[in-house]
């Protein structure tokens, strides 16, 4: 598992972009025992961007006892998702359509259905866990 696009993809869950410490930890525990095929992803994603580097490069910026990826580092992760056109992959088309000029767009990827209740769920998280921090500072 390549930790940094682990980080990266974490921080790009979160509607901010900003997880605690607490919560960065708990959610790559998940990814990391999720199996092999998250394994295999990350480095996919990696030998895209070979030299990564999220602190220096300016991708994932330390802020008060979290992380929060950055406009920069959102860019860079669309960049190391993007689906490969047919010239990078070396592929060529069996039959060239000559019907039409341009092609058609490709529709963007569907979101979970699920997603907006993984950010609520993830957001009374983060606040329980500030009220249970509040509570043990007193």
């Amino acid at each position: 598992m390549n930790f940094q696009i682990t980080v990266l993809k974490i921080l790009a869950a979160y509607p901010d972009g900003f997880a605690v410490m607490e919560d960065l930890k708990r959610d790559m525990a998940i990814l990391a025992t999720s199996g092999r095929d998250w394994a295999d992803r990350t480095q996919r994603l990696a030998a895209k961007v070979p030299d990564l580097n999220i602190f220096s490069q300016g991708l994932v910026e330390r802020i008060s006892g979290g992380w929060k990826i950055s406009a920069k580092g959102r860019a860079v992760l669309e960049m190391m998702e993007a689906r490969p056109t047919a010239l990078e992959t070396g592929q060529v088309p069996l039959v060239e359509d000559t019907t039409t000029t341009s092609p058609a767009p490709v529709p963007p990827l569907r979101q979970p259905a699920d997603r907006a209740k993984r950010r609520r769920q993830r957001r009374e998280r983060r606040r329980e866990a500030r009220e249970r921090a509040r509570a043990n500072a007193s």
